[in-house]
């Protein structure tokens, strides 16, 4: 497909399927397991149905918000995915610079393939750091005072990967990181490779020898004496964590699955949001990521409670098929998607996507979800 004809960003992965080695395709297309989640990450936003208000005035709309009180254009912000020049070789640089110019946020995997240091000389612009949690707590000090002197602006703290889950995909491939490239926030250092000689997945060996099993709540009242940054906890997908999270003094949270990629057959984070919007009855805000492919999911999980969500695999198709340019097309094509929406079901702000412009399947069924 010619770059000019793709109408929206699901039209990117072809173009990215066919540029990319099928090991790196492989890498950021597939789930765990069965897959089953990583279908309904998708499916499940087609059961939500708008209840659209008309005969209101929608000549001018607002889209901005603010994210832990950080002015954004919209509440569209770039998740963190690991290795980003797998996909196009200026990875990390290139989603910088098109957040930077979308005046959004842009979050920066433990894992890239770019340093804390150089995705922030790429110029200004709004940027959290996701943090996995290393046996090696030095480790993880170092990596949270860099990001923190590197103008970052929140600690993203990933809590659903004790162990990297079974993506059957990376053992038939035998994945593992290009010899060119290193996960450069570990460069000079025996962490900054994957085994070369692992029998199936260079990532899994990598994760089961260095991310600590044992990490547990206790570890975030510990990140917070050694830094100042919010710290989002990132993979809550029920009442009972979100509760846990809240106590322990997390700043907000991420409704995640992890993209679909650690345990199968849990449910899809939208049909997951609302139950953890419940439970923090608003003392944090609460995000989500996950299966966000148009302007119509983006507004259906804001009537449901999130205030922003997180997108994954479409800026990675995005950087694969056109560098920067795919990046910043992909993000332009969600925002506008957004803003039609809004002004179809009668909204003109943020603030007046309310929980009565959808229907969802417990709403039908005559049923609240479980708390």
């Amino acid at each position: 497909m010619d770059l000019s004809q793709v109408t929206n960003v699901t039209e990117f992965e072809a173009i990215a399927k066919k540029k990319l080695p099928k090991m790196v395709y492989d890498y950021f297309a597939s789930g765990a397991e069965d897959e089953w989640t990583l279908k309904e990450n998708r499916s499940a936003f087609s059961r939500i149905l708008f209840r659209p208000r008309i005969l209101i005035d929608v000549s001018s709309i607002d889209i901005s918000t603010t994210i832990l009180g950080f002015n954004v254009s919209m509440p569209i912000m770039i998740a963190p995915t690991a290795m980003q020049k797998m996909a196009h070789p200026e990875g990390e640089f290139a989603i910088a610079r098109a957040a930077s110019s979308a005046s959004t946020i842009m979050t920066l995997s433990s894992w890239g393939t770019s340093s804390i240091e150089e995705v922030a000389s790429t110029g200004p612009g709004l940027r959290f750091f996701q943090l996995y949690v290393y046996k090696d707590r030095n480790v993880v000090r170092n990596l949270v005072k860099r990001a923190e002197k590197a103008g970052y602006k929140a600690i993203a703290l990933t809590v659903d990967t004790p162990r990297l889950g079974r993506r059957e995909a990376d053992f038939k491939n035998r994945f593992n990181l290009p010899p060119h490239l290193t996960l450069k926030n570990f460069e000079g250092m025996d962490i900054g490779k994957f085994d070369k000689n692992a029998e199936d997945s260079g990532l899994t060996k990598y994760v089961a020898g260095l991310v600590d099993r044992s990490l547990s709540w206790k570890d975030i009242a510990w990140l917070k004496t050694i830094t100042h940054l919010p710290i989002l906890v990132k993979g809550v997908i029920t009442a009972e964590d979100a509760k846990i999270a809240v106590q322990t003094g997390a700043a907000g949270i991420i409704v995640s699955n992890h993209g679909a990629r650690q345990l199968d057959y849990v449910p899809a984070t939208i049909m997951a949001l609302e139950e953890v919007v419940q439970a923090v009855q608003g003392k944090i805000p609460v995000f989500l990521d996950g299966g966000v492919r148009r302007g119509t999911d983006v507004f259906k999980a804001l009537a449901l409670g999130a205030a922003g969500i997180f997108v994954g695999r479409p800026i990675i198709w995005s950087l694969a098929a056109d560098g920067e340019a795919g990046v910043s097309k992909a993000l332009e094509m969600l925002r506008e998607e957004f803003e039609l929406t809004m002004a179809l079901s009668g909204c003109r702000s943020i603030k007046e996507i309310t929980r009565k412009h959808i229907t969802a399947p417990w709403d039908r069924a005559q049923i609240t979800p479980r708390l």
